[in-house]
């Protein structure tokens, strides 16, 4: 599969229209950014299940500060619509396919429930 970019325009109907959305922030100028290129590419290839994008920083700005990125490459991934990782710095290779394979194997019933208790604790305590 075929990396995406995304838009600040995007970013909505990308995340609430795929199962699974990995988003890799970047910048023409970092050099870790382009040396994380390939791996991200090749775990778009290997896997055709999940979404792959690409936010440039520099040209979406506005997507980056709804985002709040402080620092490149930093990687996002959703599924259902739930942000489960986020994380500045590249991966290698393995580490990405293994954080693939955790999120592809989570049960999202249990982690919709543990956060509507982590938001009623919140509230018990205001």
């Amino acid at each position: 599969m075929t990396v995406q970019e995304a838009t600040f325009d995007t970013i909505d109907s990308l995340i609430t229209q795929n199962e699974i959305l990995i988003v890799d922030f970047w910048a023409p100028w970092c050099g870790p950014c382009q040396s994380f290129a390939p791996i991200f590419e090749q775990a778009a290839e290997a896997h055709p299940d999940v979404t792959f994008v690409k936010a440039n920083t520099e040209a979406e700005q506005q997507l980056a500060a709804y985002f709040q990125i402080r620092s490149i490459p930093t990687l996002m991934v959703f599924r259902q619509q739930i942000l489960l990782f986020n994380q500045a710095g590249a991966l290698p290779r393995q580490a990405l396919d293994e954080l693939i394979g955790k999120v592809k194997a989570l049960d999202m019933d249990v982690v919709r429930q543990e956060i509507a208790k982590a938001e009623a604790g919140d509230q018990a305590a205001q």
